[in-house]
């Protein structure tokens, strides 16, 4: 896979280090969880787990940006991996839940960081017109993670115990820090021009990225509205297990099956996607991508069966792969690589504020009527919403946003 991209030794580090990290990030949430079910018996300490990392988002996401566009992207993904790691490690010896969701708290900082910290650095490694390539491979990747994350965190709890699984993977991201010492540093950071982080550089920052959406109002409308959609199907799998448990009848092994399959198909997905990814034009990545996996989403809605819900399962998870590399390309080639940490955090920003309120709001919804009647109108929503999308992206005056060369440049915005 890797031996059309140029340099293959770096990307193949780099997708390394994402692997293990992906992995890691599944093998102590699976640790985790155990953990404080052992701890409280209460679910709803363990649902508390999966609120923390969109809050921390909300608080961090501020001002993280600032930090990581005026220093060395291979540095902070490094440093993040060495605070995962230690504090990782601290886990088994927190024996009350503040101690445990403090622990998590830091830890959801250091992906705050990570995120927008690998993505510019993935734009700046990558040449532009092999990103496409290699964010389908990397789908393969995170697909994979996706399915072998939480089989290895259960194997290895299974065969050791929760505090031995959790300190093997605190190795895992120490590794992953050693591989990127292999990488290049691609940064040109003048240490001397580094400014504070304080109160008024991080407001000239949001200045910097109101001024690129103003500018770049296709670009921005794009890829917020990629957010406003994906955070429907959020709302969905917030509701996941009971929609399926008490709407469907399934039982706890049949959900476990579904999820497996799933991800089988996003594996199966990635590995054609990664073949073929150079046959495949930007546009048609990301609206075939979308319609499919939407459409995958009012399939598992209007299910009545658990036949019926791996069907729409299967497609949802096959073709969520092409629709997330190709928006990631369309996302690295679109945005100045001077100002990506920035837009990418505030982004991120938003959709985690939202996030938290709409997932809030579908839960009070689904008491209020029926989990049913929610869950489809909220698939039939995204649908309509993914049409509109898709229009927006095949226009033909805006076929030029969607090039892989280098000659993409007019429609970058202004940084000053």
């Amino acid at each position: 896979m890797m031996k059309n991209l140029k340099g293959g030794q770096h990307p193949a580090i780099l997708l390394t280090t994402i692997g293990i990290s992906n992995i890691g990030d599944f093998i102590h949430l699976v640790a985790i969880n155990i953990l404080v079910y052992q701890l409280t018996g209460s679910a709803a300490a363990v649902a508390g787990l999966w609120i923390i990392g969109p809050l921390t988002n909300i608080v961090t996401k501020f001002w993280t940006g600032s930090f990581i566009d005026y220093r060395s992207k291979r540095s902070v993904m490094g440093a993040t991996f060495i605070l995962r790691a230690l504090f990782i490690c601290f886990i088994p010896f927190a024996h009350n839940m503040l101690l445990i969701y403090g622990i998590l708290v830091i830890l959801s900082v250091g992906k705050a960081f990570y995120n927008p910290a690998s993505m510019t650095y993935v734009a700046i490694l990558i040449p532009r017109e092999k990103r496409k390539r290699f964010n389908s491979i990397r789908s393969f990747v995170d697909s994979g993670a996706f399915i072998i994350g939480p089989a290895i965190g259960g194997m290895l709890i299974l065969s050791t115990s929760v505090e031995a699984t959790l300190w093997m993977n605190a190795i895992s991201f120490v590794l992953a820090a050693i591989l990127l010492l292999f990488l290049p540093e691609k940064d040109n950071i003048d240490k001397e021009t580094i400014p504070t982080l304080t109160v008024s550089q991080v407001i000239n920052d949001f200045t910097v990225v109101q001024k690129f959406m103003k500018n770049n109002k296709y670009v921005t409308f794009i890829y917020l509205g990629f957010i406003m959609i994906m955070i429907f199907s959020f709302a969905m799998d917030a509701q996941e297990v009971v929609f399926m448990q008490q709407v469907i009848g399934l039982s706890e092994f049949e959900y476990s099956l579904v999820m497996s399959i799933t991800g089988i198909g996003a594996v199966t997905g990635a590995i054609l996607l990664s073949i073929f990814s150079n046959k495949l034009s930007l546009r048609y990545m990301i609206v075939i991508g979308l319609i499919m996996w939407t459409i995958g989403y009012v399939i598992y809605a209007f299910s009545w069966s658990f036949a019926s819900i791996i069907a729409g399962f299967i497609i949802l998870g096959f073709f969520n792969v092409p629709l997330n590399a190709g928006i990631m390309t369309f996302y690295q080639n679109s945005i100045p690589i001077e100002i990506m940490g920035r837009v990418t955090s505030i982004f991120q920003l938003i959709q985690s504020a939202v996030q938290v309120v709409f997932i809030l709001a579908i839960g009070v919804t689904a008491d209020l009527i029926s989990l049913r009647i929610t869950i489809v109108a909220l698939s039939i929503f995204m649908l309509l919403s993914a049409i509109i999308f898709a229009i927006s992206v095949l226009r033909e005056d805006k076929k030029l946003f969607y090039r892989e060369d280098d000659n993409n440049d007019e429609f970058s915005a202004e940084v000053k």
